[in-house]
C-alpha cells in the first residue's frame, strides 16, 4: 500500500515536471512569442499595460492649478488610511468662507493601490500614475505631498 502510493506520487511529479519543460521548450524554439520583458535594459522601450497601477499623483495644469475640493472622499474610501486630506478656510472675496485644501498627503508605503480613491473622487482630481521604481532606504520618502506649493483649485470646480 505504502510503496505504490510513493510510486505514484513519484510518477505524478516526474510528470509535472515533463509538461513544465515541454512548455518551456516549446517558447525556446519559437522565439516570436516573447513573454519576458528584460527590465532594467529596455527602460527606454517599456511598455506597461494601461490598466498598471504604481502610485496615485494630482495632475496640475500649466497655472499650477488642480482639481481637488478637499471633499475628503479619497480620504473615506481608503481601506488604509494611505490619503490624509488637510483642508483650510478660505476667505473669498465677497465675504464667505470656503473650504479648500492645504495638503494632501499620501502614504506610498501603505498604499495597496486598489483604486478606491481614484474612482470615489468626484471631480477627477486624482489619478494612477504608472511609476513603480519605489525604493529608498529611508521610508519618509515614501510619505509624499501630492499638491504642489502654491497651487490652486481651477475656476469652475466646485
Amino acid at each position: 500500500m505504502f510503496i505504490t502510493k510513493y510510486i505514484k506520487e513519484v510518477y505524478l511529479g516526474i510528470k509535472s515536471l515533463l509538461v513544465g519543460m515541454k512548455r518551456t521548450g516549446y517558447y525556446f524554439t519559437h522565439h516570436k512569442e516573447i513573454i519576458t520583458q528584460q527590465y532594467p535594459d529596455n527602460r527606454d522601450t517599456l511598455n506597461l499595460p494601461e490598466r498598471f497601477k504604481g502610485e496615485v499623483v494630482m495632475p496640475h495644469d500649466e497655472k499650477n492649478e488642480h482639481r481637488c475640493t478637499g471633499c475628503q472622499a479619497c480620504e473615506l474610501a481608503c481601506p488604509n488610511g494611505t490619503i490624509k486630506v488637510i483642508t483650510q478656510s478660505v476667505l473669498l472675496a465677497d465675504g464667505r468662507k470656503k473650504k479648500a485644501i492645504d495638503k494632501l498627503v499620501y502614504h506610498l508605503e501603505l498604499c495597496t493601490m486598489c483604486n478606491l480613491c481614484v474612482v470615489a473622487c468626484p471631480s477627477d482630481a486624482i489619478v494612477m500614475a504608472q511609476t513603480f521604481e519605489h525604493s529608498v532606504f529611508d521610508r519618509t520618502k515614501l510619505t509624499k505631498i501630492l499638491n504642489n506649493p502654491g497651487s490652486k483649485i481651477m475656476d469652475g470646480i466646485e
